[in-house]
């Protein structure tokens, strides 16, 4: 997927195209004074300073003019980009202004990519990029950031493109530029939608929605919703994909954003061609051809509209258009050194030719298919494994970054040392000495922030470490003894020791074993993936009725074996807005624990109670009881201690835990109530499923 946000960075409205072939060599041209949009605007104050011999190309102010006027062509008409950007260029350079020349290196860095011409654009990017270091230039120095790494991941380099990326997003974050902070984000996403990791695009992507919704300008949410749509349309989910399409072109109309509405509309021509809904993709295709012809130049995503109406019209059958539109493609992804282009259009035109009967044609597409496919698919390998590497070389830099600070800051104290013994000698130095205590100052500061990243990393291994020995020590003592036992049974039995009559004898207990093993195994699957971030709640509206009865009647075996009666007394169905399954499992370990510790012949209460919008259910029961300290302890998951119920039942210590956690996680609290030899009873809160909740399931 190419994110198109990715390639049209921080403009937040379209510009019209307009005449203006010798705007700045010409002294005497005509431009529309009443225009409303921005190149307009920039291009009429321009014309006006040449008619009345008022534009000095030594003025900053001018120059910055032209270069924002050369900016304003970038997907729209790319001579005129090229020749604009070399006029700011030159005057920049001749007076020295530095923040003119970093806009025209940029700009021309840009039109060079653009046209595939990666070997002249790279040093234009790296000079700019210097240059604004340079002069501490930090917008500056974000716009080419971002400007390179969407040409990185546009020719699959997503290791380098990444690294600038996390760069940019610190360098942001010092400033607190939230606009661009979205787009890096965004770039991120786009990174990982590409190499089909939808799950953390999705998670980038929520992060670029929050800082939008802060920036509160409807046409950047409209450019992420269009990027979420393909990333939606690639995950096979056309349901989200329309919805965040449909609501991005709505947008995009209404504000007349015409570059980005020729994305959109593609996309959502995508989207059907995807569902192989031919004639509504070639209406939205054709909807996007209009725009490229009168309004936009974007090869790369011309590319995408050109195979895409191919595909269309092999669908409908007619051979000759799809083999006009894919040789099309084809030219222009050659010219700028598409690969992906190319094995798109490539595959389309094996496909014609090889349904003409065409065969000398198709086998070489299809070879050339072949060849460029292999080496995408083994770069896509070597960059998935390199994205992990880019982060963790990045966290390497910053560690390293921490020591340097450290070893400056000894530095610093031994300087200040000998200045203070100066002092005491010559009081001109005085100076000297506040500015070094100064300095001192801001390396506590930054090294205080490198210390508590440092801290929060140690408290992760250290979560991480204490689940791993969890993991194996419930694996060793709950695990490995209903196993073994299992093992050693049918050992002797098929070793003749045991006869099968014994063998039949044994199954109750073995029945037993393996239902222990199976209820242990379910949490704690539940729990590892829970600690280690992978569970994703996902509520939805459904009855509490219904877990409650399938529990009991899950259970109702056990119940039975030591006459235990289960009485459910809940109203009639309530209804929750909650993650069923997650519930299903809190049901499950409570129910399960009351059993367990209740004698024979002992009674077990159901019961729910509305509490404002809150259901609030309890499970009572007249087992042993627990003493207070073992209640302020029992939801705590820093023990795998396991308990036995009243006839030797055995638990993972994970069941309560696990209770908490996934009762939190729908918004919930769960708190005990019990009295040593009477009984106990468990109480937890869910949200009712109102009107609210049921729009948004």
């Amino acid at each position: 997927m190419l994110s198109e946000r990715n390639l049209i960075i921080n403009r937040k409205k379209t510009l019209y195209p307009i005449v203006l072939c010798t705007l700045l060599l010409c002294t005497s041209s005509s431009v529309l004074a009443q225009s409303s949009n921005e190149r307009d605007s920039l291009a009429y104050k321009l014309q006006s300073l040449k008619s009345t011999n008022r534009f000095n190309p030594k003025d900053t102010t001018h120059i910055k003019l032209v270069a924002d006027l050369a900016f304003s062509y970038q997907y729209l008409d790319s001579d005129s980009l090229y020749t604009i950007a070399n006029k700011a260029l030159e005057y920049s350079r001749e007076i020295n202004y530095p923040h003119g020349i970093i806009r025209g290196l940029n700009a021309l860095g840009s039109y060079h990519y653009n046209k595939g011409n990666r070997e002249k654009a790279i040093p234009m990017f790296k000079e700019a990029l210097e240059l604004a270091k340079y002069i501490g230039d930090v917008d500056s120095e974000l716009s080419i950031i971002n400007t390179m790494a969407q040409n990185y991941s546009f020719e699959g380099n997503y290791a380098e493109a990444l690294n600038l990326n996390l760069k940019g997003i610190d360098l942001a974050r010092e400033i607190n530029d939230q606009s661009t902070l979205s787009v890096l984000n965004e770039n991120i996403a786009g990174l990982y939608a590409d190499q089909k990791d939808f799950k953390n695009a999705l998670m980038f992507y929520d992060t670029v929605q929050k800082f939008n919704r802060n920036l509160g300008n409807e046409v950047v949410d409209a450019e992420t919703q269009s990027n979420m749509a393909s990333l939606y349309k690639d995950a096979k989910d056309y349901k989200n994909a329309m919805f965040n399409i449909n609501r991005s072109i709505v947008t995009f109309e209404k504000h007349k954003v015409y570059d980005w509405l020729a994305y959109a509309y593609q996309v959502k021509g995508d989207i059907y061609l995807d569902q192989k809904k031919y004639k509504w993709a070639l209406y939205w295709y054709d909807q996007s051809d209009m725009l490229f012809k009168h309004q936009i130049e974007d090869d790369r995503i011309q590319i995408q509209l050109m195979n895409g109406m191919a595909k269309v019209y092999f669908g409908l059958e007619n051979d000759s258009l799809s083999l006009v539109y894919a040789k099309k493609g084809l030219a222009m992804s050659n010219k700028i050194k598409s690969l992906q282009g190319q094995i798109d259009c490539s595959e389309t035109l094996y496909k014609v030719h090889k349904k003409k009967g065409d065969n000398t044609e198709a086998l070489a597409y299809l070879e050339s298919f072949k060849t460029l496919s292999d080496s995408l698919f083994m770069d896509k390998n070597k960059q998935s494994l390199s994205l992990l590497e880019t982060k963790l070389g990045y966290e390497q830099e910053k560690k390293e970054l921490i020591e340097a600070n450290e070893e400056a800051l000894a530095k610093q104290r031994n300087y200040i040392y000998f200045s203070v013994i100066i002092l005491l000698i010559l009081s001109i130095i005085t100076f000297v000495i506040r500015r070094s205590e100064n300095i001192q100052k801001k390396l506590n500061r930054e090294l205080k922030d490198k210390s508590k990243a440092v801290t929060q990393r140690e408290a992760q291994l250290h979560e991480i470490n204490k689940t791993n020995t969890k993991l194996f020590s419930i694996i060793g003592h709950d695990l490995r003894g209903p196993i073994g036992g299992l093992q050693s049974i049918l050992k002797m039995f098929t070793e003749g020791d045991i006869s099968t009559k014994e063998l039949v004898s044994f199954i109750p207990k073995l029945k037993t074993d393996v239902d222990n093993i199976s209820f242990t195994l379910n949490n704690l699957l539940s729990w590892g993936l829970n600690q280690l971030n992978g569970v994703v709640t996902k509520p939805k509206r459904f009855s509490l009725s219904y877990l409650v009865n399938n529990n009991i009647k899950l259970l109702s075996e056990i119940s039975q074996s030591k006459s235990i009666k289960i009485i459910n007394q809940l109203p009639e169905n309530p209804r929750i807005w909650a993650d069923n399954n997650q519930i299903d499992i809190v049901i499950r370990n409570i129910l399960s624990n009351a059993i367990k510790f209740t004698p024979e012949n002992g009674l077990i209460t159901i019961e729910a109670e509305e509490k404002g919008d809150m259901w609030q259910i309890s499970i009572r029961d007249t087992g042993v009881g627990m003493t207070a300290e073992v209640q302020r302890n029992i939801f705590r998951d820093s023990s795998n201690i396991t308990t036995y119920g009243t006839n030797n039942e055995k638990g993972t210590g994970l069941g309560l835990s696990l209770c908490k956690e996934m009762v939190h996680k729908n918004n919930g609290e769960i708190w005990v109530e019990s009295i040593p030899r009477k009984g106990t009873t468990f109480y937890f809160t869910l949200p009712k499923a109102q009107n609210r909740y049921q729009k948004a399931s």
